[in-house]
């Protein structure tokens, strides 16, 4: 699978869903007037508008015929956007995945940017095989066998956008993360030091928010940020217990997340990770302490 860059599916979409809002307000049209023009469900415009699917070209060239979009060069931009927005990566997996969730991986391919906290589990961008099988396993317990390989595969072909050397990517992780064994000691030591090499990386920077900071500002759960070099809004994922997202792309709500994660910044490890990484693998214990026992 080739890696989406910044030409991507996921970007033409965010920037063809832009210039058709603003087609339309200087139109002077409605959503609910131009849906009744075109004979189409007043959803269906919400959801082109909003990015979450493409649009035909046929139904794109009416839909600029009626917003009197006529310069030439303007209408074929248009068109190779949508041509283009409808090549969303990771597409042969949408019979185990759900559409939200296939959106969240083609904005991840294609971010310049990828900002993350997580409070629980390691970001599925640095999983080892088999971490990842115990993870979903256990949070997709009706799955079948096959159906969880794949999903395995899927989260370690995610991965090959690490390799990117024109992005950045910031991992914040509560200390909780490196402490808890998921799918027991050899299975964490592994994944411990397989962290401790992405850390090393010059344009991945994975930093510990440790427990005695004690109460923090993103206490109340996971997200993820992504920022495009095109001039498309940030995208923000806030992770919620039924593992799926709330997605917002209003420049209010990214830029308050950037100032939360930047808050985090100023208060995490970030010094010397790989080795701390590295010492908390090495004294992993073969069964952890039960705090019904401790002194």
């Amino acid at each position: 699978m080739t890696t989406a860059t910044a030409g991507s599916a996921a970007v033409q979409r965010l920037r063809l869903r832009t210039e058709l809002r603003e087609a339309r307000s200087d139109a002077g049209l409605t959503q609910r007037q131009v849906a009744d023009q075109m004979e189409w469900s007043p959803s269906k415009l919400l959801r082109i508008e909003a990015g979450e699917v493409g649009i035909s070209v046929n139904d794109l060239r009416s839909l600029l015929t009626f917003y009197q979009v006529q310069e030439t060069e303007r209408v074929e931009r248009l068109l190779a956007l949508a041509r283009g927005s409808r090549k969303m990566p990771f597409t042969e997996y949408r019979d185990i995945f759900h559409k939200d969730f296939l959106d969240f991986l083609a904005m991840e391919a294609s971010a310049w940017i990828n900002r993350t906290f997580q409070s629980l589990v390691l970001p599925g961008l640095l999983q080892t095989e088999e971490y990842a099988t115990t993870i979903i396993r256990t949070f997709s317990p009706d799955e079948s066998t096959e159906q969880v390989k794949r999903m395995v595969e899927a989260r370690m072909l995610r991965q090959d956008i690490l390799e990117r050397a024109d992005a950045e990517f910031y991992f914040i992780l509560d200390e909780s993360v490196i402490r808890r064994q998921v799918g027991g000691v050899k299975t964490m030591r592994a994944q411990l030091r397989t962290l401790a090499e992405i850390a090393a990386r010059p344009h991945v920077r994975v930093m510990i928010l440790p427990f005695s900071l004690g109460v923090h500002t993103a206490a109340a759960g996971p997200f993820t940020l992504f920022e495009f070099k095109e001039d498309v809004p940030a995208c923000l994922y806030l992770e919620n217990p039924r593992g799926s997202s709330t997605v917002s792309t209003q420049p209010e709500d990214a830029a308050n997340f950037i100032d939360l994660f930047q808050d985090l910044e100023s208060k995490v490890i970030k010094d010397d990770v790989p080795e701390i990484l590295l010492r908390v693998a090495d004294g992993l214990n073969t069964t952890p302490a039960d705090l019904r026992t401790a002194s």
